[in-house]
């Protein structure tokens, strides 16, 4: 092994694994410069690889070998991880916006970034499964937010800043598992693990485009062999990624057809396209050739022109049909001569703002060796440069006995592997049981489920939560969370329950507990509610349930009063109602005495009209009042008996009175209702209603307040 040449700081390998060769290079950086050790290049004897994707694992898998050989004796050091990059002929892009709202205005932490990424990143594979109408497992291999929102502004970073939601624009990629396990194996034939894995237009744009040039908006093109890789940037992101499965294949087949050579003899043609005005070789035959590069190129400006088109229409895709200000473009496919000038035709810009990058672009790279600067080495950089800037891989965990493969960005939790292994969140974190929904006085109302358990979440057997970190080769088993009680509720927990129904029985205040109706049948306190149940809390008691709750058994020869109106065991009674228990015969003697007043009463009035008494002289209302109630008693006909009896209840000197019977009231009707003497005259008889002196016909509404007194 050589002598290992001095290093200072960490040692990077990186592989541009492409379709025609496979680049490797070894450096290490030191504050902004990257120092390349050494460089080699071995070119596929057969075609192993087509479009960037490898089609013969074991043969990539030995030239790897043959690369890491040379590099190891170049350096004297040995290789055991290397970085690598993945070509995107069947990358698929999924952009999203997602946002969290805190409820009020809080302070933005480093847990609320992550969350917000977490929701983003679910979000676009739910929408990329959604959508992709195919049998193949993707594999979510890189995401990067474009742009983060504080209270829906956008904002450079709004961590630490105090917001009521943050949001962000997220970019995410996906790539076939078979494309990723195939780089894998290949690297672990040549006896390497990966250390890190990007997109190759990921790996180039960190040589080609400096972050300080991402705030315009760019577009970078690394024209491979078999795939055309495309990025763009904008405000300081890269806010696309794209690819068109055409490149400097197509025109080196072109080649060989014209010139007759085999595939390797054309590659050789089409470089000395771009280095002389003549190109020269040896055909099939084994005959010298020299011919004009200007005839050569002009067979293939039909290809070239095609590639150029497919190259600015996925552009303009990708950047909302509007042109961009300028392309870079990079790789051995991209130096054909004319390519970058209609590119920028096809794109609708000068024809200056179409470039190729290449040695212009390593200000910042330090050979060791000579080297020829030029595009093609753009992307082999790139892959070492972004280790440092993204150190990742895939790494194998077990999850529930099942092995799954992550991308890692250095901040894989429990989560991430239970979204990869298709673990629903939901049995994650702890669910409420089924609310409880019914009507209470035909009022919806509702309880909720009891949260359940967590999931109980081990790593290697010990005790973790969903967001502990994972690593390589992490067995992690998850028992699922579980389900809360339904939500549950007993009619004696109802707050209109709670209130009690206070009423005068004899002289004792009485509170009775309220009584209520589910679906129409009386239920107990402890009665369970149902789920879609109709529940009726009654504001009233029968006499029967006063009776029941008051622990009497009333004798026969009692007779029930409500309000001094005779009553049965059905009689609703109210708040403040006064019930009473009287004889039978005290009863009937006692109505028997009323009419005997009531007939005195009038035939009191008979004399004084027949003495010219006025009513304003003696304001003898109470007779007049008897009269007219005694005559509206007698001159009642039987259809108006049998008229709509409408209950009114109103207040007569501070006890409730209900009025039944007529349809309307007036205010002689209280004295139906009511046991006041009018037999005698004491005084000046005093009506009132709500207040304002009334006379015997005003028509009377319920919750009138009704005085009535001598005086």
């Amino acid at each position: 092994m050589a002598k290992v040449k001095k290093i200072s700081g960490k040692t990077v390998f990186g592989l541009d694994i492409g379709t025609r060769s496979i680049v490797g290079t070894v450096g290490y950086k030191k504050g902004d410069e990257f120092y390349c050790l050494a460089q080699r290049i071995r070119e596929h004897e057969t075609r192993s690889m087509l479009d960037g994707q490898i089609h013969d694992i074991g043969l990539v898998g030995e030239t790897i070998t043959e690369v890491r050989e040379e590099l190891e004796k170049a350096v004297g050091i040995e290789l055991s991880e290397v970085c690598i990059a993945a070509a995107g002929r069947v990358l698929r892009t999924v952009t999203v916006h997602s946002m969290l709202e805190f409820g009020e205005s809080r302070e933005v932490t480093v847990e609320d970034i992550y969350n917000l990424r977490s929701m983003a990143i679910e979000k676009a594979y739910e929408e990329f499964t959604s959508e992709e109408d195919t049998a193949m497992s993707f594999y979510c291999v890189g995401n990067s937010v474009i742009r983060y929102y504080m209270n829906k502004y956008p904002i450079g970073n709004p961590e630490g800043h105090k917001a009521f939601s943050i949001g962000a624009d997220l970019i995410a990629t996906f790539l076939p598992e078979d494309v990723i396990d195939g780089l894998y194996k290949a690297v672990e034939i040549a006896g390497l693990r990966v250390a890190s894995l990007t997109l190759e237009p990921i790996a180039a744009i960190q040589v080609a485009i400096p972050k300080n040039y991402r705030m315009l908006n760019l577009a970078l093109v690394d024209v491979g062999a078999g795939t055309s890789d495309i990025c763009i940037t904008e405000d300081g992101s890269i806010v696309a990624y794209g690819m068109i499965p055409l490149a400097g294949d197509s025109l080196t087949e072109i080649i060989a057809k014209e010139c007759l050579v085999d595939f390797a003899g054309a590659e050789a043609i089409k470089r000395q396209l771009s280095e002389g005005d003549e190109v020269t070789y040896q055909d099939i035959i084994g005959l010298p050739q020299t011919m004009k590069s200007a005839d050569l190129l002009k067979v293939l400006d039909p290809a070239i022109t095609r590639l150029a088109e497919e190259a600015a229409d996925k552009i303009l895709e990708l950047n909302g049909e509007k042109p961009v200000s300028a392309v870079f473009v990079v790789g051995g496919g991209g130096k054909i001569p004319g390519y970058t000038d209609k590119l920028a035709e096809k794109i609708g810009i000068q024809h200056q703002r179409s470039a190729l990058r290449g040695a212009e672009v390593m200000g910042n790279i330090i050979f060791s060796e000579d080297v020829k600067k030029d595009s093609t080495l753009v992307t082999p950089l790139g892959i070492c440069l972004n280790y440092y800037e993204q150190n990742n891989n895939f790494i194998v965990v077990t999850f529930n006995e099942k092995r799954i493969k992550l991308y890692d960005n250095d901040k894989l939790s429990v989560v991430d592997a239970a979204m990869q292994a298709d673990f629903s969140n939901e049995l994650l974190f702890p669910r409420r049981g089924k609310e409880l929904r019914f009507t209470v006085n035909r009022k919806a109302r509702s309880v909720k489920g009891q949260l359940g358990e967590a999931a109980v979440i081990k790593i290697g057997g010990r005790e973790a939560n969903i967001y502990a970190p994972i690593h390589e080769n992490d067995v992690i088993r998850v028992k699922e969370s579980t389900e809360g009680a339904p939500g549950s509720m007993t009619i004696s927990s109802l707050p209109e329950f709670r209130d009690i129904i206070s009423v005068q029985v004899q002289e004792k205040r009485i509170d009775v507990t309220k009584y209520a109706r589910v679906n129409g049948i009386y239920q107990l306190p402890s009665y369970k509610i149902q789920q879609g149940d109709d529940i009726e809390v009654l504001d009233y008691c029968t006499v029967a349930q006063l009776l029941e709750f008051m622990d009497i058994l009333l004798p026969e020869d009692k007779v029930i009063l409500v309000n001094h109106k005779l009553a049965d065991r059905e009689t609703k009674v109210y708040e403040n109602y006064l019930v009473s228990f009287v004889d039978r015969a005290e009863l009937e003697a006692s109505e028997a005495e009323k009419l005997r007043a009531r007939e005195e009463a009038k035939h009191h009035q008979d004399i004084l009209e027949k003495a010219g008494v006025s009513e304003e002289y003696d304001i003898d209302e109470t007779e007049e009042d008897a009269e007219d109630w005694e005559e509206e008693a007698i001159t009642t006909t039987e259809p108006e008996k049998k008229a709509i009896s409408i209950p009114m209840t109103v207040m007569v000197n501070g006890y409730p009175v209900v009025l039944t019977g007529k349809a309307d009231y007036v205010f002689v009707d209280i004295f139906n209702f009511i046991d006041f003497d009018l037999s005698t005259a004491k005084g000046n008889l005093i009506t009132m209603v709500n207040g304002v002196s009334a006379g015997h016909l005003q028509p009377l509404k319920d919750g009138d307040v009704i005085d009535i007194h001598w005086e």
